[in-house]
């Protein structure tokens, strides 16, 4: 004789307040507020256990039953039946499924959110079209030669990032499928190694455009006549020689007026070391500035709009308002060059200044120092340079 059920589709529907039971461990939970949802409820070591299984809008009462009756099962075999609440058909995930997956489960990792808009914006953009929509399993290397080709030879940076980007979210799809060792289309190696040319012989480096150091004073000069905020940034960055990420992003936190040091944290740092800066006369005049514009509470040195985190484009069109042809980044360049024409310090101590990776294993192991007191010394010579006359060059006209 087939078990009474209770419940019917009405019921469900119009049903008060109170735990309403179907038969067969299933029951609807109607709250005070007209909320429905399903509960299975057993025991299990003597214990009456709940578990949620979804509102009535997201399961049917026929689904509610269907899967009531697959944790019975479990029950009964020993298992326990909440493992069917994590079971999902892998066989209709797709790729921009498991893309969208693994960027969730990388966000915590990475430093900032840029990098999960730049992996959520190269896939959409030139990878899904083709394979967004196939399953993991079916991709092939056709598949991606299609995506890569087209872009490989024009823009080989992108390219690149792409497919390594493929290839994880095909990994991740692999291991998350229990297919430990099957094939990855958008391999490199013993793979489209094989079919495309190396990156290096298809692309020329690109270098920042920048500005002779013999310009500096003059650029300066010019920079201390405007008095806003990304004035103020652009001259800050050039003196302690940082890259336009780091200098935008200092934070009150990291400096010490005192000490006449910034410590930038490792997470904001390329190459995820603590950096430690010795600060010039004139970057702490800066800060002196910035610390009467303060706002109350703020946290970033040069505030954007709202007291965030100051735009790259500001900073940019104040740089291009002097000198259009060159770069933030490629102040760094002026200042090595000055370092290793006009002074007498070793190249050591010029590269921790820039905070660089020392390549040459043998000297990086024996290079535990910081040179942080050498670097004091430079930082203020390199000061004092930015602050005198220097040449006298044509800039562009302020508006």
């Amino acid at each position: 004789m087939a078990k009474h059920l209770e419940l019917t589709a009405r019921k469900v529907d119009t049903l008060g307040t109170g735990f309403h039971a179907d038969g067969g461990n299933l029951y609807l939970r109607v709250k005070d507020t007209g909320a429905r949802s399903w509960v299975f409820r057993y025991q299990a070591s003597g214990k009456v256990r709940e578990l949620g299984i979804g509102s009535k809008d997201d399961r049917t009462l026929a689904k509610a039953r269907e899967l009531a009756a697959k944790m019975r099962t479990a029950l009964a075999d020993g298992k326990d039946p909440a493992e069917l609440l994590n079971r999902r058909d892998t066989k209709a995930m797709t790729f921009a499924d498991y893309a969208a997956e693994l960027i969730e489960t990388k966000r915590s990792g990475w430093r900032n959110a840029k990098h999960a808009a730049q992996w959520t914006t190269t896939l959409e953009q030139y990878a899904q079209p083709t394979i967004g929509s196939k399953p993991p399993a079916e991709i092939t290397l056709a598949d991606v030669k299609a995506i890569l080709l087209p872009m490989w030879a024009t823009k080989t940076e992108t390219a690149t990032r792409l497919r390594q980007r493929i290839e994880a979210v095909l990994a991740y799809a692999a291991v998350t499928e229990k297919a430990h060792g099957r094939y990855n289309p958008a391999g490199w190696k013993n793979n489209l190694d094989q079919v495309l040319p190396k990156p290096s012989k298809v692309t020329k480096r690109i270098n920042h455009a920048a500005a002779s150091y013999t310009d500096l004073p003059g650029i300066m000069s010019a920079l201390r006549g405007k008095d806003f905020i990304s004035a103020y940034c652009l001259r800050f960055i050039i003196l302690t020689a940082a890259r336009s990420g780091e200098g935008r992003g200092a934070l009150w936190s990291e400096i010490d007026l005192t000490a006449k040091t910034w410590t930038i944290p490792a997470a904001r740092m390329k190459a995820e070391k603590e950096h430690r800066v010795p600060l010039c006369d004139e970057a702490i005049q800066i800060l002196t500035k910035m610390q009467e514009w303060r706002l109350e509470n703020a946290e970033f040195v040069f505030r954007g709009e709202r007291g965030g985190l100051l735009s790259d484009v500001a900073v940019n069109k104040t740089l291009h308002s002097i000198a259009p042809d060159v770069t933030v980044h490629g102040f760094r360049s002026s200042f090595r060059m000055w370092g290793a024409e006009t002074t007498a310090y070793p190249s050591a101590v010029l590269e921790a200044a820039l905070a660089h990776v020392n390549t040459n294993q043998v000297e990086a192991a024996y290079q535990r120092s910081d040179l942080f007191e050498r670097r004091r010394e430079l930082m203020q010579a390199w000061g004092n340079y930015c602050g005198s006359k220097g040449n006298v060059i044509q800039l562009v006209q302020s508006a």
